[in-house]
């Protein structure tokens, strides 16, 4: 079998390069067709200041400097990998195609090309790559191979990424007692231990639950050569005397959270949960006492990631940029009216009265956020560029809170594998100036509760 043998071909769809404007970077030493159907899709969203159109450009500028340094594009366009680029003019004959596909549409004149590439290639493996699932489908069903763009992937398991918390069992915890180092101080007991070689060491800010039924948890502040660890007792929220903004930790995991919430040394705390587990709830209130009470942070500010970083939605509604805002902003509101009481009833009076404001995604661009307690809702919804962009906004004695559920996401083409929130979990863990809990018990209602389990 010759070189040309070994090199797989590989056929994008339009929405790889609009999701990943770098995906020719991606093939290594394969080949990479691209159908002139492609670039005339691309050609329709190219106009625009949303990330769609932001990428159709940064894509068609690479097109542009690939073809234009290749003498003879009928040779191929060498890529980075050392694969190469060819761009199929030739039309497709669609009569290859069953009598219910005979229109001339997009998804189907690549399929046609696909499957002409096969035919011409018999020997190789001719592999179509879309992020569009009903076009995966259609492609096998007419025996083609086809995958889904994976190089966007930000970890291929999600069982890697953080918890914000392991379990020790009752040996594990008690093999830890010989050469433990117990420290009393005025914010409760630190501990000294070297962890087991069999159990993987804690990150950063994350924490260690403790065996037995008082749910007690330690926090891991610091980790030496040699497997020592050093562990510190948490703050405990749970009771109404400690209440923050009148908001009591009820579970364990709330307490952790709310922890890394008061903690002004960190400058990002990530907190993915089910729907009901009070994440926004929390943010609110611990931001509420370090702004008003504390006076760490000089404001609020509040967006959600379902309005598109262009803007295009919000325009269409009427109003202010609060007032076309409102419909996005229920959860938050809601959560705002419980914790404000009687001062919620005018909610634009009491925004300005509290120091907090309510922002687009859309005006983030070349903004700098300081002192800022800045919460970011339905994170999961943010792509990694849109992610990059905000974290990259904040500036000194600010705060980032990111909420969100891999459950939940309503962004095309994203997934749990490939959002912004899962990239900022897995990138920030094990730096020392953040922190990640995941909040797993529904604590709005016990029908809430209930609804979790069975629906």
């Amino acid at each position: 079998m010759g070189i040309e043998e070994h090199r797989k071909i590989y056929v994008l769809d339009t929405n790889v390069l609009i999701h990943d404007p770098n995906a020719l970077q991606r093939f290594d030493e394969h080949d990479v067709v691209l159908p002139i159907i492609v670039l005339e899709e691309m050609d329709k969203v190219k106009r625009g200041q949303d990330e769609l159109a932001r990428n159709v450009r940064d894509a068609s500028r690479q097109l542009d400097q690939l073809s234009a340094d290749t003498e003879d594009l009928a040779q191929g366009c060498p890529l980075p990998g050392g694969g190469r680029l060819f761009f199929q003019v030739n039309e497709a004959d669609l009569k290859t195609l069953p009598t219910g596909m005979m229109q001339a549409s997009a998804d189907n004149q690549i399929i046609a090309v696909t499957k002409a590439l096969q035919n011409e290639n018999p020997d190789r493996h001719v592999i179509l790559v879309s992020k569009d699932i009903n076009l995966r489908i259609k492609a096998r069903a007419l025996d083609l191979v086809s995958e889904d763009y994976r190089s966007d992937r930000v970890v291929d398991d999600l069982d890697v990424l953080s918890v914000g918390y392991q379990a020790l069992s009752e040996s594990e915890w008690t093999a830890m007692g010989d050469g433990m180092q117990v420290t009393e101080g005025g914010l409760g007991h630190s501990y000294s231990v070297r962890w087991p070689e069999t159990k993987e060491i804690p990150a950063l800010n994350s924490f260690v639950i403790l065996p037995g039924g008082k749910e007690q948890a330690l926090r891991c502040m610091k980790v030496e050569e040699g497997r020592r660890v050093f562990l510190h007792e948490p703050y405990s929220y749970r009771s109404e005397r400690h209440a923050v903004w009148s908001v009591v930790a009820r579970n364990l995991e709330q307490n952790m959270a709310m922890n890394l919430l008061m903690d002004p040394n960190l400058d990002l705390v990530s907190i993915m949960g089910l729907a009901g587990s009070g994440k926004t709830l929390l943010a609110l209130a611990c931001g509420l006492q370090q702004t008003l009470e504390a006076g760490i942070y000089e404001r609020i500010l509040v967006t959600r990631a379902t309005v598109p970083m262009g803007g295009q939605d919000i325009g269409f509604l009427p109003g202010t940029e609060k007032e076309k805002l409102e419909p996005w902003m229920g959860a938050i509101t809601d959560n705002l009216s419980l914790l404000l009481g009687d001062d919620a009833r005018d909610l634009s009076s009491a925004l300005g009265q509290h120091r907090i404001e309510i922002a687009a995604l859309s005006y983030s661009r070349g903004r700098t956020f300081t002192n800022t307690w800045l919460i970011v809702d339905e994170a999961q919804n943010l792509t990694p560029h849109q992610m990059k962009t905000l974290i990259t906004r904040m500036g000194e004695g600010s705060k980032m809170i990111i909420l969100g559920n891999n459950g939940q996401i309503d962004t095309p083409y994203l997934t749990a594998h490939t959002n912004g929130m899962t990239l900022a979990i897995e990138r920030f863990t094990n730096w020392p100036f953040s922190g990640h809990v995941v909040l797993e018990n529904s604590e709005r209602s016990r029908l809430a509760a209930y609804a979790t389990q069975v629906l």
